[in-house]
């Protein structure tokens, strides 16, 4: 058994063990206190602005390529993904404090009558990865690009 077929036969293995033996995400996470929130808030500004600098950056230099054509849009589907997580962080503010049940799943417990305007915005905010996701997909295939581009110059 050649080495590189051993270690793509570890590396599957992992994850699919993760995914087999998984049992809850605990995905919900509260900040503790009203200074939680704006710590938080204030790193995605800071992300948003981060990322919002990269994008420029690359732009103004003019580099070209594939990989760097997936690194903007990386860019820029993960600064929509922080404008929408702080827009829902802060509307989860306005929230009643029962309209969030983790015991059925807090986004069936959320849309439990009456619907309102922000039970609507936090719901759909709460789907975030749904951009989140196919944001780093980019960047998997800007890094994967620039490390094919690598390899060709080394092997001249």
């Amino acid at each position: 058994m050649k080495k590189t077929t051993l270690y793509r036969a570890l590396a599957l293995t992992l994850p699919f063990l993760a995914v087999l033996l998984c049992r809850e995400a605990f995905a919900l996470q509260t900040h503790g206190g009203g200074e939680g929130m704006v710590v938080h808030q204030l790193a995605h500004i800071q992300y948003f602005g981060a990322l919002g600098y990269l994008l420029w950056d690359i732009r103004r230099s003019a580099f070209v390529g594939v990989g760097w054509r997936y690194l903007q849009k990386f860019c820029l589907l993960l600064m929509i993904w922080n404008a929408v997580a702080f827009i829902g962080h802060f509307s989860q503010l306005f929230l009643a404090q029962e309209a969030i049940d983790t015991s059925d799943g807090y986004l069936y417990a959320l849309l439990q009558a009456p619907i309102t305007v922000g039970k609507l915005i936090f719901y759909i905010t709460a789907l975030d990865h749904l951009v989140c996701a196919p944001a780093l997909f980019f960047l998997f295939l800007a890094m994967r690009s620039f490390y094919r581009s690598t390899d060709e110059t080394e092997d001249r």
